[in-house]
């Protein structure tokens, strides 16, 4: 099994969002309960909205069950060197000169908006193994970038 790389904090907020769903589960076989009590199952919006509830609850409690199984943690901070790995925080330069800053993070603790980006996503996997004053040029849903690896942290 391939191990799911992500930051002690992606893999605290998993844990967290299971013990959530686990508790979840008695009370919805208290409405699937309370819901069969109303007779027709057939006709029954309320079983089956419980029902829905209760197969994608248990979905999801598999799927974190399978990450957290297979989580690899790695603490930025115990890293080093001169190239662009999983966990470090990127400086580049836009075509504009413009500063990004990124940080490669696992597919789960993702957002762009804050500039954390998966190692799996298309800037991602162009940047892994890059160094400083390397040009990466990547394809994404917007078009062609291009950028200039200015500095490489692991904070």
């Amino acid at each position: 099994m391939d191990k799911v790389p992500m930051l002690a904090e992606g893999y605290e907020r998993l844990t967290a969002d299971l013990k959530v769903l686990r508790a979840e589960r008695p009370t919805i076989v208290d409405a699937i309960e309370e819901a069969r009590a109303h007779g027709d199952l057939s006709e029954n919006a309320e079983y089956h909205a419980a029902k829905e509830r209760q197969g994608h609850v248990e979905m999801t409690i598999a799927d974190l069950e399978d990450k957290i199984s297979r989580a690899q943690i790695i603490d930025p901070t115990t890293l080093s060197g001169d190239r662009i790995v999983f966990g470090a925080t990127v400086t580049l330069l836009d075509e504009s000169d413009k500063q990004v800053k990124y940080q490669i993070v696992g597919q789960t603790e993702a957002d762009a908006n804050v500039g954390r980006i998966s190692y799996n996503s298309p800037i991602g996997r162009a940047l892994i193994g890059r160094k400083i004053d390397e040009e990466v040029e990547v394809t994404v849903p917007s078009g062609d970038k291009s950028y200039l690896v200015e500095k490489i942290e692991f904070i």
